[in-house]
């Protein structure tokens, strides 16, 4: 075991789990403007 290992490097898990809150947080945005525009309309 070394001292110098590279553990910058996530793991596959928290990697899968970043990408689907980053869709998330996408998805949400839109949703939102969405009913913003929605609501402007009304």
């Amino acid at each position: 075991m070394l001292w110098s290992d590279p553990e910058n490097e996530p793991p596959e898990d928290l990697r899968r789990m970043e990408e689907k809150l980053r869709r998330l947080g996408l998805f949400v945005a839109l949703a939102m403007v969405l009913t913003m525009i929605v609501i402007g309309l009304r």
